[in-house]
């Protein structure tokens, strides 16, 4: 495993993310882990050498904190690092800092937390996040951190370059780490780029969430196979996300929502040798990321927060994917013959999906664009 300094600390490279845990296989809802096989994942990568674990308030329906407590709690608090976050994408949680991290400290089993953030910040909530003196939540954690009950402080941000730096010149003289979407679609789709250069130049450490961007990177469309096989060397597709990362300036610590064994194996191999891209390759790659935005499919990564929002119970993901697909010509019409959940046609665009969505896709639009067989 490659492990990284930061501070007095060594982390590992790769982090278990904590949103894609396996399911049961009768699951009702995203909240129904598979325990057993998430403990077996959780071995693993610690005898494996992972050592860091990013989970969240809302993962999962608010089942990963506890499944994360239940999975670590055989394991010496000092033998990992723990990440989770303040839920402000839900801006009814706003003012709540302290019965939220009172009642996560409880899930975790822990008293203490080594990696705090400040969760998807946005459009729609930076505002929110930045009126301390009206919700007090930063001055809160900040306070925790001097007790100790904080180790670190930083933010997760999905929304523009200008937004990050108006963050970071609030609350930049606290923030020790700062965790962006970043992956060779999102190099210049997202403005990642741009982004890197000016945590670069503050010299603040990039955390990486979504590397594969939901899966959608894990394989690699027919259309590219020729280009990018040389670049593969025999690789797999995800590996090459992992290189394309470990290519870039900064970057500290790639968190990944593994689902089974045989993914968490595979990206541990990955993560055993540093494989950086030479430059002609890395080009090559952010070519092909811009060449699959160009199709002007919907940038969803399947994170699962517009769901429990919904009244109608529509599963949006699996119909953002239906959509993807015909935007790329990979099917012929443009419905949904099959659902877990709601139709897109019951959709009654109260947006209350597109109020806590990281990408701010204009769901109920799409939904609009639907029939149902």
């Amino acid at each position: 495993m490659i492990y990284k300094n930061f501070h007095d600390k060594k982390l590992s490279a790769l982090g278990l993310g904590c949103m894609r845990f396996p399911m049961l296989e009768n699951k009702k809802n995203d909240g129904d882990i598979d325990e057993v096989r998430t403990a077996e994942m959780f071995d693993l990568a610690i005898k494996n050498g992972i050592n860091y674990f990013d989970t969240a308030w809302g993962y999962h329906n608010g089942c990963s904190e506890p499944v994360v407590g239940k999975m670590l709690s055989k394991y010496p608090r000092e033998s990992f690092y723990l990440a989770t976050k303040f839920p402000g994408y839900d801006l009814g949680n706003m003012g709540k800092a302290e019965e939220i991290f009172e009642k996560q400290l409880e899930r975790l089993r822990t008293d203490y937390i080594d990696f705090y953030l400040f969760h998807t910040v946005s459009e729609s909530n930076y505002k929110h996040y930045l009126n301390d003196e009206k919700y007090g939540d930063f001055s809160y954690f900040v306070k925790q951190k001097e007790l100790g009950r904080i180790k670190h402080i930083g933010f997760s941000i999905h929304a523009s370059l200008e937004i990050m730096k108006e963050f970071l010149e609030a609350y930049g003289k606290h923030i020790d780490f700062v965790q962006i979407q970043l992956n060779y679609i999102d190099w210049n789709y997202q403005d990642a780029k741009a982004k890197v250069e000016v945590l670069n130049q503050m010299n603040i450490p990039i955390w990486v969430m979504e590397p594969v961007r939901g899966g959608r990177l894990a394989t690699t469309p027919l259309k590219y196979e020729s280009v990018l096989e040389d670049i593969k060397k025999g690789e797999s597709a995800p590996a090459l996300a992992f290189r394309f990362l470990q290519s870039i300036q900064g970057v500290t610590m790639v968190l990944s929502g593994m689902s089974s064994k045989e993914q968490l194996l595979e990206n541990i191999k990955t993560f055993s040798e540093e494989k950086p891209l030479t430059a002609d390759e890395f080009k090559t790659l952010v070519s092909v990321g811009d060449d699959m935005m160009s199709r002007k499919t919907l940038p969803c990564t399947s994170c699962n927060y517009c769901v429990p929002n919904c009244p109608a119970g529509i599963d949006i993901p699996s119909v953002i994917n239906v959509y993807n697909e015909f935007a790329k010509g990979e099917t012929l019409e443009l419905e949904v013959k099959d659902s877990k959940g709601g139709k897109p046609s019951e959709c009654i665009a109260c947006k209350a999906c597109e109020a806590v969505c990281p990408q701010q896709i204009k769901i109920s639009e799409t939904m609009s664009s639907f029939l149902f067989q």
